[in-house]
C-alpha cells in the first residue's frame, strides 16, 4: 500500500518538495532562456501548477527563484512577465547552464574569453602578490592533474577547471573567487569549442608558465601568462569566424 504525502515524515515530504520546486525551475528556466515564451504570455500560476502537475506552493516558490535570477518580473495589474536578456543573473549558474544548452553560439565563447581576460590575468597577478603555500600546492596540483589527463590518467576538463580556480582562489580576494563558477563555465564552453578542432587542447606549458610565474612572485609576469593563455581562445574564434559553427 503506498504511503500519502500527507502521512510521510516532514523531511521527506520537505525533500520532494524541494525535487519538484527545483525540477520546475530547470523546466522553467530553459523554457524562458530557449525563447518559448517571447511571443506568448508567460502563464499564471495556476496554469502552470495545472500544466506541470504540481502544487501552487511549489509554482509560486519556482517562479520566485527565477525572479531572483532576473528571468520574471512581477508588475501590479500585470502579473508574471518574462525579463529581457539584459535583466538575466549571467553569474547564476543556473542561468549559465541554460544558456549552454542552447545551439552553440561562438558569440556567448567570445564574450566568456572577453570577460575571463578582464579577470583571470589580473587574479593571476595578485596570487603571485598574495598566494600562500598552500595556493601554490593547490595550482601546481591542478597542473599536475592536467600533465596526468595529458597521460589519459585524469579527466581534462576537471583538471583544468581546478586550475584556473586554485588560481582564482589563489589572489586572496573574494570577489576575484566568486568568478569560479563563471570561469568553469566559460571552460566549458571553450573546451565544446576546441575539441572540434584538430590538434587544439589546452597547452600544459602555457599553463605551467603562469604557475612558474606566481611561484616567483612575479606579478607582471603571471599576468602576461594567464593573458597569453586565455587570448590562445580568443585567437582561434577570429581563425575559424566565417566557418560552419560547431554544434
Amino acid at each position: 500500500m503506498s504511503t500519502s504525502l500527507s502521512t510521510q515524515p516532514d523531511d521527506l515530504r520537505s525533500g520532494l518538495g524541494r525535487n519538484l520546486t527545483y525540477g520546475l525551475l530547470d523546466a522553467l528556466g530553459r523554457a524562458i532562456v530557449t525563447g518559448r515564451y517571447e511571443k506568448v504570455p508567460f502563464p499564471t500560476e495556476a496554469e502552470l501548477a495545472k500544466q506541470h502537475g504540481v502544487s501552487r506552493s511549489v509554482t509560486r516558490e519556482a517562479v520566485k527563484m527565477l525572479t531572483a535570477k532576473g528571468l520574471l518580473s512581477a508588475r501590479p495589474r500585470q502579473g508574471t512577465v518574462v525579463q529581457p536578456a539584459s535583466s538575466w543573473n549571467l553569474f547564476d549558474t543556473d542561468v549559465l547552464r541554460w544558456l549552454l544548452e542552447r545551439q552553440f553560439s561562438v558569440d556567448l565563447l567570445r564574450q566568456f574569453s572577453q570577460l575571463r581576460i578582464a579577470i583571470e590575468p589580473e587574479a593571476a597577478a595578485l596570487a603571485a602578490q598574495f598566494g600562500t603555500g598552500e595556493d601554490l600546492r593547490q595550482i601546481s596540483a591542478g597542473l599536475a592533474r592536467m600533465e596526468a589527463a595529458e597521460r589519459g590518467q585524469d579527466d581534462t576538463l576537471d583538471a583544468d577547471i581546478a586550475f584556473h580556480v586554485a588560481v582564482l582562489r589563489a589572489s586572496g580576494n573574494p570577489f576575484y573567487a566568486q568568478f569560479r563558477d563563471m570561469v568553469a563555465t566559460a571552460l566549458r564552453t571553450s573546451i565544446r569549442f576546441t575539441n572540434r578542432i584538430k590538434g587544439r587542447t589546452a597547452s600544459v606549458a602555457d599553463h605551467a608558465a603562469v604557475r612558474d610565474a606566481i611561484a616567483a612572485k612575479d606579478p607582471a609576469t603571471a599576468r602576461t601568462a594567464m593573458r597569453t593563455l586565455i587570448g590562445d581562445v580568443v585567437e582561434l574564434i577570429e581563425t575559424v569566424e566565417g566557418t560552419e559553427t560547431p554544434a
